[in-house]
C-alpha cells in the first residue's frame, strides 16, 4: 500500500458540528486531490457513513487512494473482545460500501490491559485472523501513550502504527517508539501534529488553550508563546513548522492532518511547502517543555478526576 506524505484525518467529519454538504465536499476533495490516504475510524461518529456516501457517488475508491479505518468497541460499550473486532470490521465494510479494507488499526488499546489485548481470542488475535483471511490487507495499532505503543510495535506483528500528540513542537516523547518502529519495519503515521489546534491557530485572549485533548499546562502555554515568537522572527507560520517537524522526520511515513472543510487540506499543503530555515529548527528544539513535568501534571489531573467520579 502506498500513501502520501500527508494523510487527511476524517475524525471530526463525523461530528454533527459539520453539516453534510461541507463533509461531502471535504471528503470529495480528499479522495480526488493529491493526497492518497483518508484516515477514519469505527467510533468517529458519522465519518465512515459520510465517506461511504461519497464513495458510492464516485463509484468506489478512486485509483491511487486508500481509506484507512480502525476497530473500536461499540458506542457506550466496554466490549473490546475478538468478537467485537469482527463486528467492528463488518460495520466499517457496510458503512464504507467496500468488500476489503487495505489497513485497519487496533484503536486505543489503552482502554484495556496489554494482557487482554494480546490474549487468545482477544482483539489482536481477531484482527490478525482477519488479515490472514484477506478481509483486511494490513494491520496497525493506533494509540496514545508512547511507551504502550512501543510495547505493541515490539510484538513484531504489525504493519503500521499511529501515534498522536507525541511528536510535536511541544512533545518529543515518541522518539523511542519511532526508533522501535524502524527496527521492526513498522510504517508510522504521526497524527495531531498541531496538538489539537494549539499549534495551528494563534492564541486568542480569553480562550483557554488545550493540548492533546486536555487543558494545556503552564509549561505548554509558555512554550507555545516562545515558539510563536521564534517562528515570527523567521517569518514562518507556527503551523508550517509544526507540520514540517513531522514531515521532515525520516521515521514518519505519513502525517495525519485533520480537516473539516476543503480549505484546510489546501492550507496543509501550503504549510508543508513553506520554507523553514535550518537555524529555526535548532531554536525550536530548545523550547520543548520538560516532558516529565507535563506527564506529572496529566497524571495528577487524571487522579483528581477519578476521585471526583
Amino acid at each position: 500500500m502506498e500513501v502520501s506524505v500527508l494523510t487527511v484525518g476524517a475524525s471530526a467529519l463525523g461530528s454533527p458540528r459539520v453539516d453534510d454538504p461541507t463533509a461531502q465536499a471535504t471528503i470529495t476533495a480528499a479522495l480526488t486531490g493529491p493526497l492518497a490516504a483518508l484516515d477514519t475510524g469505527n467510533n468517529y461518529g458519522r465519518s465512515e457513513e459520510r465517506i461511504g456516501a461519497v464513495l458510492r457517488a464516485l463509484g468506489g475508491v478512486p485509483a491511487g487512494h486508500v481509506v484507512v479505518t480502525k476497530v473500536d468497541p461499540a458506542p457506550g460499550d466496554d466490549d473490546f473482545s475478538g468478537d467485537r473486532v469482527r463486528r467492528s470490521v463488518d460495520e466499517s465494510l457496510a458503512r464504507l460500501g467496500v468488500d476489503h479494507l487495505p489497513l485497519v488499526h487496533l484503536h486505543d488499546p489503552e482502554r484495556i490491559s496489554f494482557a487482554a489485548a494480546t490474549a487468545p481470542g482477544g482483539p489482536l488475535e481477531a484482527l490478525l485472523a482477519l488479515r490472514d483471511e484477506g478481509v483486511v490487507g494490513l494491520v496497525g495499532v493506533a494509540g496514545g501513550p508512547a511507551a504502550m505503543m512501543e510495547r505493541f510495535v515490539r510484538l513484531g506483528v504489525f504493519d503500521a502504527a499511529v501515534t498522536h500528540n507525541r511528536l510535536t513542537l511541544l512533545d518529543r516523547s515518541a522518539d523511542a517508539l519511532l526508533d522501535a518502529a524502524v527496527e521492526h519495519g513498522v510504517a508510522v503515521f504521526n497524527a495531531a501534529p498541531y496538538g489539537g489546534g494549539i499549534l495551528a491557530r494563534e492564541p486568542q485572549e480569553g480562550v483557554a488553550l488545550t493540548y492533546a485533548y486536555r487543558p494545556a499546562t503552564p509549561e505548554h502555554v509558555a512554550a507555545r508563546t516562545a515558539i510563536g515568537q521564534a517562528c515570527a522572527r523567521h517569518g514562518v507560520p507556527v503551523a508550517a513548522a509544526a507540520l514540517q517537524l513531522s514531515t521532515r522526520d525520516p521515521r514518519i511515513v505519513s502525517t495525519i492532518v485533520g480537516a473539516t472543510r476543503p480549505q484546510q487540506i489546501d492550507d496543509a499543503l501550503a504549510w508543508a511547502r513553506h520554507p523553514v530555515p535550518a537555524d529555526l529548527w535548532d531554536e525550536l528544539a530548545t523550547l520543548v517543555p520538560d516532558q516529565r513535568v507535563a506527564r506529572t501534571r496529566r497524571s495528577m489531573t487524571l487522579s483528581h478526576h477519578q476521585e471526583i467520579r
